[in-house]
């Protein structure tokens, strides 16, 4: 039997980093089993879904390399987008009121709340068994006649669901515990359950990888699919992402759409690696640090672990950094280039672009996120309007910031040649002379000619600066503590 998964957001948000991981393990289960991997769109909630947040999904995906072989955009057995296959979800409820899987629910609202409530007074079970119905034959009269009724599922009472959760082992469900649920609305509108096992139907799903917040509709889509005369696939249910509080990741942890990682100059194989280590130990030896081909070499779904992962942006940020130092020099250049000419608010010459290219060895190494590189290395490219306050008052306002810089200039200003190696020479020994450690010596030249205290190294910074604006810098910033 060939493998074939799903990934089945909703189109009703931007693509959140946990269904971002859930669509990563169906894509690597699929390319380590030789399967297929098939987008769809669960459209049905047509309130809250949208085009924007569904191309928001698709180009998150794409970005990640997550390429899908059938589903939306591409094509395949039928439609995969569920606001297209009304007529089909009407045909299926209506064959499993014919087989008397399924009945005509004319109960209430209000009656359904009440009759939750009896139970629970008398300790029985709260789920809803039908017994608040009209006859067979009064509910086709009152039917017929065009009385609003939605479409419930007759659980089989007593019974239960057993199966094996790939992730979580042995799961028993009592029928007695499960409503006999709505699956079709009184507008003729499926519900989750209906339009979600129909098409896990009638395209061949092997496998259903999803979150555990939906463990518990599992048994009424394996009762579903019975009823239909499918074979059940088998599950397997996702721990949830936690916040570094321990609370489910939500905003309030910071960002959780995918675009804003992208945008905050995230490399998709960072976090792709990332990802797919919130649950799973992706190498033998404990390198956190793996390809996408040696994780789906490696990827066993049943080792996903079922505990809780904690999303945390400081792992993401190291990660990040080691991969962006892993970049070759051209392929760094062409990534940071148009940032930098943006934050420049013009384009660099060639002779500029060489001395970004002179940098990029340096900047590699102190970069974790793609926009730093244009923070550390503006000063470079055009005048320096301004310093920044906490780094002058941290460096500046002390009492060796004006015996560094008077030491500086005057070893700097004839300096000849303007190389790092004689730059660095020159420094230390004005530092010695001066009996200045090199962080109370260097750190106010940093913040003279850079406006901050974090920049490249400091010698390279300025053969690249340049002597005379070197200098001219220097000089300003002394002017500054007169």
């Amino acid at each position: 039997m060939s493998v074939r998964v799903r990934f089945a957001p909703s189109p009703t948000g931007f693509l959140h980093v946990g269904a971002a991981r859930t669509a990563l393990y169906n894509y690597l289960f699929a390319r380590a089993e030789g399967g297929v991997f098939i987008l769809r769109s669960d459209d049905t909630d047509t309130a809250r879904s949208s085009q924007e947040y569904q191309d928001d999904i698709l180009e998150h995906l794409r970005w990640l390399g997550l390429e899908w072989d059938e589903g939306y955009g591409l094509g395949g057995p039928g439609t995969f987008r569920q606001s297209d296959r009304y007529e089909r979800y009407a045909q299926v409820a209506a064959e499993l009121v014919e087989s008397g899987a399924a009945y005509y629910s004319f109960v209430t609202p209000d009656q359904l709340d009440q009759f939750k409530q009896d139970a629970r007074t008398a300790g029985t079970s709260p789920a809803y068994d039908g017994s608040l119905e009209p006859e067979p034959a009064e509910a086709g009269r009152r039917q017929s006649e065009g009385e609003s009724a939605v479409v419930r599922f007759r659980v089989p009472r007593p019974g239960e669901t057993v199966f094996t959760d790939v992730v979580r082992g042995d799961m028993r469900f009592e029928h007695a515990q499960v409503d006999d649920f709505v699956i079709l609305r009184s507008d003729g509108r499926p519900t989750y359950h209906l339009a979600s096992t129909v098409d896990d139907v009638d395209y061949g799903i092997t496998h259903v990888i999803r979150g555990e917040d939906l463990l518990s509709s599992t048994p009424k889509h394996i009762l579903l699919t019975e009823a239909m005369g499918g074979v059940p696939a088998t599950y397997a249910h996702l721990s949830l992402l936690m916040g570094p509080d321990g609370k489910k990741l939500s905003k309030r942890h910071g960002d959780t759409a995918m675009a804003a990682y992208r945008e905050a100059g995230y490399l998709p194989e960072a976090v792709n690696n990332y990802l797919a280590l919130l649950g799973w130990s992706a190498s033998e030896d404990d390198d956190d640090v793996v390809s996408m081909a040696d994780m789906i070499a490696r990827f066993d779904l049943g080792a996903l672990s079922r505990n809780p992962a904690v999303f945390d942006t400081k792992k993401l940020d190291w990660m990040n950094g080691v991969y962006i130092r892993n970049l070759d020099d051209e392929a760094f250049v062409a990534m940071t280039l148009p940032d930098l000419e943006r934050s420049l608010g013009r384009s660099l010459s060639a002779e500029e672009v060489e001395r970004f290219r002179d940098l990029v060895p340096l900047v590699k190494e102190r970069t974790k996120v793609l926009p730093e590189v244009s923070e550390q290395v503006l000063f470079l490219f055009r005048p320096l309007d301004g310093y920044d306050e906490a780094s002058w008052e941290k460096v500046m306002e002390t009492p060796e910031a004006a015996v560094a810089l008077d030491g500086a200039i005057e070893a700097l200003t004839d300096l000849d040649p303007w190389t790092t190696e004689a730059i660095d020479g020159a420094l230390r020994d004005m530092l010695e002379s001066e009996g200045l450690s090199a962080r109370k010596g260097l750190q106010p030249l940093r913040v003279a000619v850079s406006g901050s205290t974090v920049s490249p190294p400091l010698f390279e910074s300025l053969e690249v600066l340049g002597r005379d604006e070197t200098i001219a810098r220097l000089r300003a910033a002394r002017a500054e503590l007169a």
